[in-house]
């Protein structure tokens, strides 16, 4: 029952990915029928990451009250009708409003199932919960593509998404009844990773010290922001970039989005395997070097397959950081203040999601999309230069 309801979660993990690359990838033609600017799509982008920021804060306590599955279903729910709004909405007024049940619907089920799989679930099955976010993520695209290439058909590519949300919605409510079930049966799982290390030297030496004045903290969550704005705005800004810098049209542009993200699902089914031989520092700092050498090829003056070829490659690279960055983190900081580093390092994560993508479409709205690529260049840098720098202090805390 435990490896069957899985499954349902892995399903629930896909259709959280779905929407996340459908805006990116549509916005070349919905900005046209709308009527708005390029830069818009970064307000789109603020609101739903926002929403998630806040239902993520709030998730401890609503999950606490009504449980993984509830939440999960009315999660779910909440994405459906947002994706319906979505592909319903007559100007921008209501897509913004649509991306508030969209970004509160998406925080709560991911922290959510997240928890539910660390407490119930061996520590690889995180890795590849995180891939199977990578599977809807790459399908999104794919799906849109396939709608986008006649006037006011991404509508369609919507209104798909949202039947295929509310499909997981009835799965969810007939298997409601097994979460509390698989959890009284499964827990406490055997360990197998380096999160069930015990490290007393840390302990005591973080006994007496607030989380963030912990040395190695703040890296920490500087490697998490710029992770997730390089991710974010590859999604956001990526189809965009090919459309108008190297003249792909925008139903091709979208293919190669989700090519984008083909590249994160496989790279973490693949981690899930190498989790068992390579320690979590070693994938993070391979996957941050390969990131950054297809960050570079995007910058390159060299042919238009080169870019493409840098868009997969950045997803590969991209693959390991975010899942073995959280499991590194209470071998990095000890288990005492393991919880709160982790709140710490999503809600910086977060804030890069919020923050970053429309801070691009500013530049490029008053410059040129141009600049997109040097920026994901700058942001690998810095990211490879945190982590290094984090790995001199993960075997000791240093009171701040």
């Amino acid at each position: 029952m435990a490896t069957f309801f899985l499954i349902i979660i892995y399903l629930a993990f896909i259709s959280l990915g779905l929407p996340d690359s459908l805006l990116g990838s549509a916005w070349p033609v919905m900005r046209i029928d709308l009527n708005a600017s390029l830069g818009t799509a970064g307000i789109l982008s603020m609101v739903i990451a926002v929403g998630t920021i806040v239902s993520s804060l709030m998730s401890g306590t609503i999950l606490k009250r009504f449980g993984t599955g509830k939440v999960t279903l009315v999660s779910c729910i909440m994405t459906a009708i947002a994706l319906f709004g979505f592909a319903w909405s007559p100007s921008l007024v209501w897509l913004i409003v649509a991306a508030i049940p969209l970004g509160l619907g998406a925080g709560s089920v991911d922290a959510g199932l997240n928890s539910y799989v660390a407490t119930h679930y061996k520590a690889h099955h995180m890795s590849w919960l995180h891939c199977f976010w990578g599977v809807g993520a790459t399908l999104g695209p794919i799906i849109m593509g396939s709608f986008i290439s006649g006037e006011g058909l991404w509508r369609k590519g919507y209104l798909t998404v949202a039947y295929i949300q509310l499909s997981l919605v009835v799965i969810l409510f007939v298997t409601l009844p097994l979460w509390d079930r698989v959890a009284g049966n499964n827990s406490n799982p055997d360990a197998d990773s380096e999160h069930e290390l015990n490290h007393p030297e840390l302990e005591q030496a973080a006994e007496n010290t607030k989380p963030w004045k912990l040395r190695g903290v703040k890296l920490a969550m500087l490697t998490f922001l710029f992770y997730s704005a390089i991710e974010t705005s590859m999604g956001l800004w990526g189809s965009s970039f090919l459309v108008n810098i190297k003249d792909i049209p925008a139903s091709t542009a979208a293919t190669w989005v989700s090519v984008f993200y083909l590249g994160i699902t496989f790279g973490r089914m693949v981690t899930g395997f190498i989790t068992f031989r390579m320690s979590n520092k070693q994938l993070i700092r391979y996957g941050q070097l390969i990131a950054l050498i297809g960050t570079v090829l995007l910058v390159l003056p060299l042919p238009t397959i080169v870019s493409l070829v840098g868009f997969m490659i950045i997803g590969l690279g991209l693959a390991p950081i975010f899942p073995c960055m959280l499991h590194e983190t209470p071998v990095r900081f000890g288990k005492k203040h393991a919880q709160s580093i982790m709140g710490f390092q999503m809600a910086t994560a977060y804030t890069g999601t919020t923050l970053i993508p429309p801070f691009i479409g500013l530049l490029a709205s008053n410059f040129t999309l141009g600049i997109f690529p040097a920026m994901i260049v700058f942001f690998a840098i810095v990211m490879l230069l945190c982590t290094e720098k984090l790995n001199k202090y993960s075997a000791k805390v240093n009171v701040g």
